[in-house]
């Protein structure tokens, strides 16, 4: 199997450490840079020497790089047509399971449509945990569809963003296979999650006093549970070649961002009571589709990060995605390389990268001279 190959040379320009180029002796003098261009370079110099710009400059331009808004449209689409089968399963399950309860059931309810705040009343109102075969057998078609139509994109994201070669993802069976482990894995958590979350919530219907110290233990238990099925999603979904120690910090960023998520919608929400009615289903079915892409677009996100961070592909180049007349850095040229050798099909396939550096500049104009009459 062929190994990464790293660039040959180094493109255009000396390296940052080397000193100024003598002066030719003849000849016109140098042209003045544009006073735009100068300016340019000196932010580009700022944010290669200073991480806290460099790092997330890096971060958006390796999500660029990766079409990142293509990749968490998809894991979308998916996604929303998982939704509501997906909650149809759970409440007939709860139906079924908590039939001479109806008030655990109803809580329980009440915290698995919290998980959407943003859209939870329309789903509350328009999923009603009816238990009956049909639903059920709906259900599980349903959500294995939209589900392992979600996983297989978010799949093939974590993919493309690691930049595994193709030959070393999972083949068409093995990946759907990892698709269901990943989706018996989510579901046990996701009834974890929401058990704990109702229990807490739902207390004081029995006569039970919650004091602040266990709510915020609940909190903070429910987002340890979320970093959790995060780390396990990333792990079953990225390949094995990928150490399990550089998805700590995307799976951590991702389970807060959910957390983060959550409260801000629940924020939003409130500040829109009195005029969420008149959106009617065209406002459910809008929100429900932006706070799933805004979910993947965050799951994307902390992938990056993770990338960018283990990898160390920063800093960048300010003038990358723009133009050719630039000179890369290191880390532009390892992610270049990482993005030639992510579309190697076959074991015995050589990808070899060479960065030759910018073309120069073409001479000035020789004026023509004159012609005799």
């Amino acid at each position: 199997m062929a190994s990464r190959t790293t660039p040959k040379a180094r493109s255009g320009g000396a390296d940052p450490g080397a000193g100024d180029p003598e002066p030719a002796e003849d000849g016109p003098p140098a042209r003045a840079e544009p006073t735009s261009r100068r300016v340019v370079d000196a932010v580009d110099h700022y944010q290669r020497r200073h991480r806290w710009v460099g790092f997330p400059l890096a971060v958006i331009y390796k999500y660029a790089d990766d079409q990142g808004g293509y990749l968490a449209a998809l894991i979308t689409y998916y996604g929303f047509l998982s939704i509501f089968p997906l909650l149809l399963l759970l409440l007939t399950i709860l139906s079924f399971v908590l039939h001479g309860d109806p008030g655990l059931q109803s809580h329980l309810v009440n915290s698995a449509v919290a998980q959407f705040p943003v859209v939870g009343d329309a789903l509350r109102n328009q999923v009603r945990p009816k238990g009956s075969s049909a639903g059920l057998i709906i259900g599980i078609v349903g959500t294995l569809y939209g589900s392992i139509g979600a996983a297989q994109a978010t799949q093939h994201a974590f993919n493309k963003v690691w930049a595994v070669p193709r030959n070393e993802r999972p083949n068409p069976i093995k990946s759907r296979l990892r698709s269901l482990i990943l989706l018996g894995g989510l579901g046990l958590g996701v009834i974890v999650t929401t058990i704990a979350s109702g229990i807490s919530s739902g207390a004081g219907s029995y006569g039970a006093t919650v004091g602040t110290g266990v709510r915020i233990a609940t909190i903070l238990v429910v987002a340890l549970a979320n970093i959790g099925l995060f780390l396990f999603a990333f792990r079953v979904l990225t390949a094995h070649e990928i150490p399990t120690r550089c998805l700590r910090l995307g799976a951590v960023i991702a389970g807060l961002g959910w957390e983060a998520l959550q409260y801000g919608g629940t924020y939003y929400v409130s500040q829109l009571k009195g005029s969420s009615a008149a959106y009617g289903v065209f406002g459910a079915v809008l929100g429900l589709v932006a706070w799933i892409y805004l979910l993947a677009v965050m799951t994307v996100v902390a992938a990056e990060i993770s990338v960018v961070s283990q990898r160390h592909l920063w800093p960048r180049a300010l003038l990358t995605p723009f133009t050719d007349d630039v000179s890369l850095t290191h880390a532009d040229e390892r992610s270049y390389t990482f993005y030639a050798e992510s579309e190697r099909h076959k074991g015995f396939e050589n990808v070899d990268v060479d960065f030759a550096g910018p073309p120069a500049p073409p001479p000035p104009a020789a004026s023509e001279p004159d012609r005799p009459d």
